[in-house]
């Protein structure tokens, strides 16, 4: 089939590709051209294996851990001014860096889950919310035919605009909540607590705080907001899908009653 004949008009949204049609030129793609290998993609890749790196020492080996976990997480802010410059954005490599990210962070939260067992139900309901609010919000924006999950204006959600469209709050927030989970997994392996913090008159809770113990307080309003962001992020789309329904019963009756 033709790259011409490919692609079908769907009503009221962008221009789509017929799904066999798409799996026919992935197939038959060139080497000068083969979205796989962008440099983009191959640093999502390369975020892959650093993850799951981290995740064969998590429970054994913290620094090669966190090292191998910060490295991914970082590269999270590489790949996109690459695809940028290089001309190389592509919706497989959106979703390879939201799939990585998901499922990153998810690994870590249940090791949390299992390291700090009275909060497990908190961690797992910190993965239930980032998970649906992420899918709702891609689903969202792809039927009403958005070329990005991160184009939000400011009109559906001021705080989903800024959080998207600005690069430096989107690093500092997502940062912030890496570093958040990061120290609570160092808290359960260094404990000591900080000797600055260990003289008289000193509040027991404070006296007994270790360096990794510190950060987690220091970055938990982040982490915090970023949770904010994701309830907003669900609430939003849930208002938009239902909104298409309605659209389109409205639209169902209109037809029936024309028919008549």
């Amino acid at each position: 089939m033709s790259t011409k004949n490919a692609y079908k008009r769907k009503p009221d949204s962008v221009s789509v590709v017929d799904a066999n049609a798409a799996l026919g030129l992935a197939t038959n793609q060139t080497y000068k051209e083969n979205v796989f290998l962008f440099a983009p993609n191959i640093i999502g890749y390369t975020r892959v294996l650093l993850a799951a790196l981290s995740l064969h020492y998590m429970s054994y080996h913290p620094r090669y851990c966190t090292i191998a976990y910060v490295i991914s997480c970082l590269l999270d802010a590489v790949d996109g001014p690459v695809a940028r410059y290089r001309g190389e954005e592509s919706k497989f490599g959106a979703v390879l860096d939201m799939v990585t990210d998901r499922c990153t962070t998810s690994c870590l939260l249940c090791y949390l889950a299992s390291a700090y067992p009275d909060y497990a139900v908190a961690f797992q309901f910190l993965i239930a919310l980032d998970f649906s609010s992420h899918y709702m919000h891609m689903y969202s924006s792809i039927i009403t035919g958005s070329s990005s999950h991160k184009s939000v204006t400011s009109e559906v959600s001021r705080i989903l605009w800024l959080y998207y469209n600005d690069r430096r709050t989107l690093f500092f927030v997502c940062a912030g909540n890496e570093l958040f989970f990061v120290a609570l997994y160092l808290a359960k392996w260094w404990s000591s607590p900080i000797e600055l913090l260990s003289g008289p008159g000193i509040p027991e809770f404070i006296a007994g705080t270790s360096w990794a113990g510190a950060v987690a307080w220091c970055s938990s309003p982040i982490f915090f907001l970023k949770n904010v962001i994701n309830i907003v992020q669900l609430w939003k789309a849930s208002k938009i899908l239902v909104g298409v329904d309605l659209a389109e019963r409205a639209k169902a009756r209109r037809e029936k009653l024309d028919k008549h």
